[in-house]
């Protein structure tokens, strides 16, 4: 029989780092709440239990048992209801009085608790002294130092939780009986909780006194100002782009994509035997299959150094300013401060991005921010980006950097659009965030998490990937008389009959009638990687990192011409593909979270209207700067904005019924 053992603390005490450190997961970690929004349990390494079988339990981040929010409800109700053996209260040793609030809270439930006293060597470094034996005796419970970033103190921590098992101990503080319902009974009892705490940190803690105006604070004061943030904000994020996708991420993936490119020749030289020749199953293994999925993976290095840059930003404190920076222009357009780390974490997956919504208290912010998440680039989009930035604009960093702000751009417009139709006014919210300490990102941090993303682009690419590159060429090689297509009758294949109709949907802002453009645009909605993948099959193109490659045989100059479209067009297709709805996935979070298909399917819809609005408004403008003219299909213009017209009067009319019959 196995030990479980609960951990429970406040957002940003280390709760979740020190969860990996105990049980060798990998669980994301961040300077927010939110980063944790459901209960996540593996066992502890036998290392810190001599033996023994111990759970450990990862709750969300909660600063009261009150259960406020969601994930302090999940957290409550487990506690309450699961009975787990042991408590480990993890501490923020530089925030006594704000952590211990939940500690006594803790206390009372009868379970055993042990404090783990997080941080301490940020305290060092403040030269801040707590008197371990002193705060101990006075919540009655036992305490332990803990560092766990490094790993300290974690085995004295276990050993001593498992001593308790078994054991009650009574509460330091005795809550008033009162009426469940009585608000202000609760403050009042609340208030009398934080003195009770207050007294205790007074007891217990020394400070060396606080310098006005440290270096952090001067630091923060410009990298908060409301002039200036932004800015560095843009800066930040181009630097990101840059380093990832036209410095060094382009030339790893090239040496990458050159090792792929061998193995594939040794792979088709096996199979062609002494003919020379591949017969179609092997054509289709080789060029299909293993073609398209080298098309993919080649990007992986430029995905990998954005998820290792992403999360030294977020581990030296820099993501959190990020926040504060753009919650003054969320809350103008209707949506709660929370919503900016929805937005933060779907940088990474939207999947994740989506599930945090559920930190909103709000149902319609929650609902409308699960709608606009996706908007975010995330990294499934990377290698997207970097396809059309290589092949169009010689890998320049400007194109992920202005995808990620016209994203938070249209974000602020949906809101504003969800705020006008619904007629949801403007209500007070308070946005609580705390900044922590600037420290030197660890980089053994940022590689395991690197490498866990990166792990996890690898086994998408490895079965849903392969799988729909496989399906893709056996498409596009048959007919619907199951014959093998002849050269030059591509265009009957069953790939492009199938693609053809929706060609001439995405036709007014490519340029032309490109089925194969179109087949992309659907095995996109699969995974969002699947778009080079499906690319790569279609054109018969594998290596995109290297641009020099992929000039045409017949000689053309222009890389651009492969695709058969202009760098316009170019640009206007991968906005309709990072703007319009993410992938399945991401769909089916935006499904669970919303909880109502009226709301879903307006979200679906809005999603759509907006990229194929955006994509259209760049193509619309960009040929009448570069060329004067809007292209040559400006005739059926008039029946796509119709169709763009019905699919937002359709949208209104779903969220204004929803309204009335909520409202």
């Amino acid at each position: 029989m196995s030990i479980r053992i609960a951990l429970a603390g406040n957002p940003n005490s280390g709760k979740t780092t020190m969860f990996n450190a105990l049980t060798g997961s990998s669980e994301r970690v961040g300077n927010w709440a939110g980063v944790t929004v459901d209960s996540k349990q593996s066992l502890v390494k036998k290392r810190y239990t001599n033996g023994l079988d111990v759970v450990a339990v990862d709750l969300p981040g909660a600063y009261s048992m009150s259960a406020y929010t969601s994930e302090e409800s999940i957290t409550s109700t487990y506690v309450r209801e699961n009975n787990p053996d042991v408590i480990i209260n993890i501490v923020d040793s530089t925030n006594l009085s704000r952590s211990l609030f939940f500690t006594t809270q803790l206390l009372e439930l009868g379970v055993p608790v042990v404090v783990a006293l997080n941080k301490v060597d940020v305290n060092e470094k403040k030269q801040t002294i707590i008197d371990i034996p002193q705060l101990s005796r006075l919540l009655n419970c036992p305490v332990v130092e803990t560092i766990s970033t490094v790993s300290k103190g974690l085995e004295l921590l276990i050993s001593t939780a498992v001593s308790l098992l078994g054991t009650k101990k009574t509460s330091p503080y005795e809550q008033a009986s009162m009426d469940g319902e009585d608000k202000d009974a609760m403050i009042e009892a609340d208030k009398d909780r934080f003195d009770f705490v207050n007294d205790i940190v007074r007891r217990v803690e020394t400070k060396r006194p606080r310098i006005d105006n440290n270096l952090q604070d001067k630091i923060d004061a410009i990298l908060t100002n409301r002039w200036v943030g932004i800015p560095i904000f843009a800066l930040v994020m181009f630097l990101v782009f840059g380093i990832s996708q036209a410095w060094l991420g382009p030339w790893l993936a090239d040496l990458l994509a050159g090792w792929l490119e061998a193995g594939q020749s040794l792979v088709a030289d096996a199979l062609a035997g002494s003919s020379g020749q591949l017969d179609i199953w092997s054509s289709i293994l080789v060029d299909g299959i293993i073609g398209g999925l080298i098309a993919v993976v080649g990007f992986l290095p430029l995905v990998m150094v954005m998820y290792f840059l992403i999360a030294l930003l977020e581990d030296c404190g820099y993501m959190s300013r990020a926040s504060v920076i753009l919650d003054p222009i969320f809350k103008k357009v209707g949506l709660s401060g929370k919503s900016i780390i929805p937005f933060i974490i779907g940088t990474g997956c939207a999947v994740p991005g989506v599930m945090a919504c559920r930190t909103i208290r709000d149902d319609k912010e929650r609902k409308a921010t699960a709608m606009l998440t996706p908007f975010m680039p995330c990294g499934a989009k990377l290698p997207v980006i970097a396809l059309f930035a290589g092949v169009f604009f010689g890998d320049s960093p400007w194109v992920g950097t202005i995808m990620y702000f016209v994203g938070i751009a249209i974000i602020i417009l949906g809101a504003l659009l969800v705020k006008l139709i619904t007629g949801v006014k403007n209500k007070k919210s308070y946005f609580i965030i705390e900044l922590p300490e600037y420290k030197s990102p660890s980089l053994l941090g940022a590689c395991k998490s690197m490498l866990s993303r990166g792990w996890a682009y690898i086994v998408k690419a490895g079965t849903v990937i392969l799988v729909c590159n496989f399906v893709v060429h056996l498409m596009q090689t048959f007919d619907w008389s199951f014959q093998v297509v002849g050269e030059g009758a591509e265009s009957t294949s069953i790939l492009a009959t199938i693609a053809s109709p929706i060609a001439y949907i995405i036709a007014p802002f490519i340029g032309v009638v490109a089925w194969q453009m179109a087949a992309a645009t659907v095995t996109g909605f699969i995974a969002k990687e699947n778009l080079v993948g499906t690319l790569a099959v279609c054109y018969g193109v594998t290596n995109f990192i290297n641009v020099d490659d992929m000039i045409l045989e017949s000689g053309a100059s222009e890389v651009a011409a492969i695709f058969a479209i202009t760098k316009v067009a170019g640009l206007a297709f991968l906005a309709f593909n990072l703007f319009s709805p993410p992938c399945f996935a991401a769909i089916g979070a935006m499904s669970a979270e919303i909880k109502d298909k009226r709301w879903f399917w307006a979200g679906i819809g809005m999603q759509f209207s907006i990229g194929y609005a955006v994509a259209f408004l760049i193509y619309f403008v960009g040929t009448l700067i570069t060329g004067g003219v809007f292209g040559e299909i400006w005739m059926p213009i008039l029946g796509w904005i119709i169709l763009l017209g019905i699919v937002a009067v359709y949208t209104i009319l779903i969220l204004k019924n929803r309204v009335k019959k909520v409202g």
